[in-house]
């Protein structure tokens, strides 16, 4: 049985990278999960992806959503937040 926070303590939301891919080849989800999964359990939703093996690296990510987890207090891992940003810079 899981363990219960206690109260008025809500589980938080994360903004992280679950990988996928095969052997010596990843590839990234960047989804919105529960903090307390793991790194490759399941996730509320996929809001884009990374792929550090392409030449150039390739960092595709719905702005809209992310925004919107942002808003409602999800929280970006290191990774995920310098990624983003990277992209985001190239953009303006």
């Amino acid at each position: 049985m899981p363990k219960k926070l206690p109260k008025g303590l809500d589980a938080m939301t994360v903004i992280r990278l679950t990988r996928m891919g095969r052997k010596k080849k990843p590839f990234y989800r960047i989804v919105v999960t529960d903090s307390r999964k793991r790194r490759d359990g399941g996730w509320i939703e996929s809001i884009g992806y990374y792929n550090p093996v392409a030449n150039p690296k390739v960092i595709e990510f719905d702005k809209e959503r992310l925004n919107y987890w942002l808003s409602v207090g999800a929280q970006m891992s290191d990774r995920v937040k310098k990624i983003t940003q990277k992209k985001l810079s190239e953009n303006e």
